[in-house]
């Protein structure tokens, strides 16, 4: 089984909401109750419990302790939802416990769903990695959501209250308030956030009830202190702290982490203030106010409720005061998408609306009609890659929002999306300088390399031959074996010597390349120096062509350095960065040696 067979065997499994701990329990009993031999912090609350457990996790983390993360849905990949010391369960640990529970699973008569069996899965793996400490986020509720059969935690984190999932948990803010409540036990700390007051009263009352400790949150001493695109810094309670974390709410989240780290330490817990801290100024967390691009602004949230949208509208009033935005959006048609609305569309210019994937998802053409019925114009989009790619090019800036399972396909697309719009304007900007000054630059350029230590103790080079309003180089031979590239279709690359300069003929991609016949071939080890063209760049980021020759080429380069031919004008306020992407020195005809 690989990992991607295990994701789809779980997802296979039934995703109704079938509340109880029975399933769950049953389930870690036949894998020996991995959850009985470990601590953790369990989160509940109808938002901000994501922040929450993603500020615990670095704080941990930074105080040295291996730590869990638990968290649902997921943004990127489902392997982020099981989390030890920041990284993702592994395809081969998921599919290898996925293969051990599967046939638990079907032993027993009552199936467990999706969602429990992920949980049990995480268990497994925290045990295994030898957690110190697992950091729970609930999934729905609290008091029969499947994370809820551990024993005591060492603090319940209770995060802001709201009214949500009314059809299991009740209509009011009372009853919603009790199935939060659940995950407080008798020894262990109660964290809560102060939320409304007839929620508190739960909280306080639940904790009397079953002899837990009562700590409210007291945001009276909470304070900003100075905020930007980059993130904001508060103080509490006299101390002064930093998060890269955007909008107000966050404030109050980090607010009640630094309570919860307090029960913590009387809990045996060894963290530092420093580790505080730099716990909370090194925080990420996905679709939260993330800002995807400086300029023009770029926002992506994962509000997909009332309350998460008055937040994201707060902080838009903070941080981009007077912006209006061309809004992507796509919601679930059974959350109050109207008070939505009214919080989010005074500062959209424009709206594309997407069906986001979810069988729960309202119809781009419903949600672009009622928005266009509140006299803001509105279009439907057949995809969210045809939204973002409209949203892009228009150059204005953008917020995407609504539905986190709207803001995992933004998350993945938008790269690749942005670079080809970005491609697009390098090469206008590139040609558009005049070619008799395209030509003075690229001499500068060949000149800047030919003087660089890179160059010059190179013996074989792999240069390119240039098309269009590309840098042009023209270099030294000075007895070097000078090559060039030879691509394929499938985007392989070889690194050919013309032996003569009849030597050529028109590759694949309509770029001069050498005849292999009437050439020498070196193998990429024998090169020591390699000279990318590009389309842009930023700082040592090259934004190629997007065929990913060079990307497969460079790895097998072993023995080379690598630099990259641009003009200044190709230079990129921002550009993705992606693993796959190479990292290299640009040389510009303003580039010093």
């Amino acid at each position: 089984m690989t990992g991607s067979e295990a994701i789809r065997y779980i997802e296979s499994q039934t995703s109704s909401t079938r509340l109880g701990l029975q399933r769950t329990r049953e389930l870690l009993s036949m894998l020996g109750d991995p959850q009985k031999k470990l601590r953790f912090v369990h989160v509940a609350g109808t938002n901000g419990k994501g922040s929450c457990c993603a500020m615990l996790s670095s704080i941990l983390r930074a105080a040295g302790y291996r730590t869990g993360l638990y968290t649902s849905p997921y943004i990127r990949c489902f392997n982020e939802r099981i989390q030890v010391d920041g990284e993702n369960i592994p395809d081969s640990e998921l599919a290898r416990l996925t293969e051990k529970v599967m046939p638990l699973a079907a032993s027993m008569e009552d199936h467990p769903s999706q969602f429990e069996l992920i949980t049990a899965i995480g268990m497994q793996w925290f045990l295994e990695c030898d957690c110190d400490v697992v950091v729970l986020e609930v999934g729905l509720g609290g008091e029969l959501d499947s994370t809820n059969v551990i024993d005591a935690p060492e603090a319940a984190v209770i995060m802001n209250i709201g009214l949500e999932h009314t059809e299991y948990l009740g209509n009011t803010i009372a009853s919603v308030a009790s199935a939060k409540a659940g995950i407080i036990k008798s020894g262990c700390t109660a964290v809560c956030y102060d939320s409304e007051p007839e929620a508190m009263e739960v909280f306080r009352r639940r904790c009397t009830e079953v002899g837990a400790e009562y700590v409210p949150v007291d945001f009276s001493s909470l304070a900003l202190c100075d905020a930007d695109i980059h993130g904001q810094s508060f103080e509490f309670h006299g101390e002064r702290y930093e998060i890269p974390l955007l909008g107000e709410h966050q404030l109050r989240n980090a607010a009640t982490v630094t309570e919860a780290v307090h029960v913590l330490r009387r809990h045996g817990f060894n963290i530092s203030d420093t580790a505080l801290k730099n716990g909370l100024c090194n925080t990420s967390w996905p679709a939260r106010f993330e800002l995807l691009r400086s300029e023009p602004p770029f926002v992506l949230d994962g509000a997909h409720n009332p309350q998460c949208a008055a937040a994201l509208a707060q902080g838009l009033r903070t941080v981009f005061p007077n912006r209006r935005f061309v809004l992507i959006c796509g919601v679930l048609g059974d959350k109050n998408y109207d008070a939505m609305l009214s919080e989010l569309l005074p500062f959209t210019e424009y709206a594309l609306c997407v069906r986001p994937d979810s069988p729960r998802a309202l119809t781009a053409d419903r949600l672009a009609e009622a928005i266009r019925d509140r006299g803001v114009p509105a279009e439907a989009c057949g995809s969210v890659g045809d939204a973002l790619k409209k949203a892009l090019s228009s150059g204005r800036p953008v917020l995407a929002c609504g539905s986190l399972y709207m803001a995992g396909e933004v998350e993945n697309l938008w790269p690749p999306i942005l670079k080809a719009e970005l491609r697009r304007e390098c090469r206008r900007r590139r040609a558009a300088v005049p070619p008799e000054e395209r030509r003075e630059l690229s001499r500068r350029i060949s000149d800047n390399i030919a003087q660089s230590t890179e160059f010059k103790n190179a013996a074989a080079v792999l240069s390119y031959r240039a098309i269009g309003s590309e840098v042009s180089l023209t270099l030294p031979a000075d007895g070097k074996l000078i090559a060039y590239p030879k691509t394929e279709t499938d985007g392989s690359m070889r690194a050919l010597v013309p032996l003569s300069d009849d030597a050529w003929e028109t590759g694949a991609f309509g770029i001069p390349e050498p005849i292999p016949e009437l050439s020498r071939e070196l193998a990429p080890e024998e090169l020591e120096l390699v000279i990318c063209p590009c389309v842009g760049y930023c700082g040592d980021v090259r934004l190629g062509m997007g065929k990913g020759c060079y990307d497969r080429f460079l790895p097998q380069c072993k023995n080379a350095a690598v630099l990259c031919a641009a003009f200044s004008a190709q230079e990129c306020a921002e550009i993705p960065d992606e693993p796959h992407d190479i990292h290299v020195a640009v040389i510009t005809e303003k580039t010093k040696t």
